[in-house]
Order: structure tokens, then sequence, then C-alpha cells
């Protein structure tokens, strides 16, 4: 494996037609108070086109991500980009974290410090990591694959090879949304490496064994399956259309920077703790660094085609399939809908289970400090 440092450098060219993009943008009509009810509001898109045009600094996004250290790995003929931060304590453990959909490695910005330098925010040197962030193929500055079948369970043996040539032979994993996938194909395939899986999210796609030898299902498990049903007929539509034909949407995506904005920022807003205000969790820098991901890289196309790959390799376990590494489960309130403990045991050696009164999907940017901690809190018995 051959790994080479990296920084972020967009051409000027990119940002002066990214400007000129925005002031072109045609706008739909809207139903009088419509708000959020059909989709995006295009009152508050106004409002933040309008910032990313005449406010938002890029360059100054960029130099704050580049004062972390990122590498470019070469793995079976994919360009992987990574966030590698070394531990500061005497013994850290590796961990890698992995993130989802419509979401970047910037969402862990805020708790990378917190699991490399534990110290500097209150805890333990002891409990330091060695953070790997990379983004998965076909995300920001990581290279698409142009064959089929780059699922959850390709990420995670190109993450194995990623942690291995590092110098890693055993490493924690963590995860949300996609990230969770990953980290449950790792247990799955390559449980000897894996130390400790924790989630703050369980595959959508997944399904436990329930044939014969199994027990029926509870009622809270039938709930939670009539409620997963509700979920996907009143918000699961764009899953659907990624699932299904992601590459037609794109073309819009791709070349409407508005557009691209739109079905990002919907997600943050519907999916986070805000009570309906997606600026209570998030700035519009925060929202408009991680649009800026996708739209500066061209990889809405790739990255919903991970829906795709999915659907055609889901997280149906057969009988012997369980993943037996330690687990972790963190239930942020908004995370919704989210199996019960029981259901997530049938497929999964659950050692802690934390429900926490705040947050939502995106737990690393919401809550980073609840979220460090219960990361500290699991693996510090199995260092």
């Amino acid at each position: 494996m051959r790994v080479q440092p990296f920084n972020i450098q967009l051409p000027g060219r990119s940002l002066f037609d990214l400007k000129t993009r925005l002031a072109q943008t045609r706008w739909s009509e809207a139903i009088a108070d419509a708000g959020w009810m059909y989709g995006a509001s295009v009152e508050y898109m106004k409002e933040i086109v309008d910032y990313w045009q005449t406010q938002f600094d890029w360059r100054a996004q960029e130099n704050a991500i580049n004062e972390f250290s990122q590498f470019n790995a070469e793995i079976d003929g994919l360009n992987i980009h990574f966030i590698h931060e070394r531990g500061s304590g005497p013994r850290p453990l590796p961990l890698v974290i992995t993130h989802g959909w419509p979401g970047s490695f910037v969402e862990m910005l805020k708790i990378i410090p917190m699991l490399a330098d534990p110290a500097s925010h209150g805890a333990s040197a002891e409990e330091s990591f060695d953070v790997v962030v990379p983004s998965m193929p076909g995300y920001g500055f990581s290279s698409y694959s142009t064959q089929s079948g780059m699922n959850a369970f390709r990420i995670a043996e190109l993450w194995l090879q990623l942690m291995n040539g590092l110098g890693y032979s055993q490493f924690g994993a963590q995860g949300g949304d996609w990230g969770a996938s990953v980290g449950t194909c790792l247990g799955l395939m390559s449980p000897e490496n894996l130390i400790g899986l924790h989630l703050n999210y369980i595959p959508g796609s997944f399904k436990p064994f329930l044939g014969s030898g199994t027990r029926g299902l509870s009622e809270t498990e039938t709930s939670f399956l009539q409620a997963q049903d509700s979920w996907s007929q009143a918000e699961g539509g764009y899953g659907h259309l990624q699932a299904t034909k992601p590459q037609t949407a794109a073309f819009a995506l791709n070349d409407s920077p508005a557009g691209l904005a739109a079905w990002i920022i919907e997600k943050f807003r519907d999916w986070s703790d805000c009570d309906g205000d997606v600026e209570r969790r998030f700035t519009k820098d925060e929202l408009l660094t991680n649009v800026m991901i996708y739209w500066t890289t061209q990889t809405i196309h790739s990255s919903m085609q991970l829906y795709y790959e999915a659907r055609q390799r889901p997280l149906h376990f057969k009988a012997a399939d369980k993943v037996r590494t330690p687990c972790a489960v963190a239930q942020f309130r908004k995370e919704a809908p989210f199996p019960p403990r029981e259901w997530v045991e049938r497929g999964y050696n659950v050692q802690r289970w934390t429900e926490f009164p705040v947050g939502g999907h995106f737990a690393a940017m919401e809550e980073p400090e609840l979220l460090a901690a219960d990361i500290r809190e699991f693996f510090r018995r199995l260092r």
C-alpha cells in the first residue's frame, strides 16, 4: 500500500464556476406558507444560496480541514483519502471511523481531537486513540470504482487493508449510517482483527436470521418493524430512488449546486435534533462545507450508487451469522426508527447500550462530547 500526504487545494476556476451557477439558479415556485412540507423550503434555500454566493469562505474551511493530517492510500487501484491523527497518550488504540450519506469525513472533525487527545478535553490520556477517518470510495476525495459491487462488504475489505497497511493488525471501528454497515461487515468478515465495534445507528438493511430454532417476534419488535415501514413510506423516497435509479437524479444534482444543497440539507434538517430549525444544530458554514465536498469532487452519483449496490447485497443474516465482536450501541433521541435492544441482540454481541435524551442522526456533529465519551467508556475495558 502506497501512502502519500494530501492537502485540499481547490482551483480558483472551480470556485468561480460555482458562484456563476449559484447566481443563475432558476427557482421553483412554492405553495404559500408551505415551509418544508413538500421538501426543502424555497425560502430557506434562497437564503442559504445567497449566503453561499456572497459570504461563504471556502478557503477558510479548506485551511481548517488542512490542519488535520490527511493522506491518500492506493488500495486495489483506488485512491482512498483519509485523516490519520495519532493519539497523544502512551498507548493509543487504533480506531477507524466511517461516515455515511449525506455526510462526509467532515462530520468527524469535531470528534477527532476529543479521541486523539482526550487529555485536552477533560479525559485521561490513557484513553487516546489513533484515529483514522477515511472517505468511502466514491465520496469526497476518494476515487470511485468503475466496477459494480462497491458495497459495504467491499468497503470493509478496503478498510482492513488500509488499517493493516498503517500497521494496525487489530483495531476498533465506529460508525453511523453507512459507517454502521461497514463496521458490521468488518465484524462479520474479520472478527480476529476487530477489537470492538461502536455504533450510533443500526443498518437499515440489517435483518437477523428468523428461521427455524429462533424465537418469535416480541410485541416490541413487531411495533418497531411497523414503525420502520411507516417511516419508509413517509420519509424513504430518497432511499428508494437512490437504490433503483441513482444515475438519473445525479444528472440534475451534479449540474445544479442549489439542487445538490437542497437534496442534502433537507436530510440534515429532518434527521437532526433541531425541532425544524436546521441552524439550531449546524451553522451555514458547516452545512455548506459538507455540500462542497460533494460539489467540488462531483461525487453525488457515486455516493448514491452505494444504495443501489447495497440493495444487491443487503445485510440479511443467515443462520450462522452474528457479529461476535463486543459491540456498543449509542441511541440518540432523534435517530428513528431505531430498533429495540432485543432485535439488535439477535445479530450483535451487545455489551453496552446507551440512550441519550438529545441528538440525532449526525451524532458526531451534533453531540460530539457525548459520543466521544461513550466511545472512550466502551473501549476502556477492551484495551
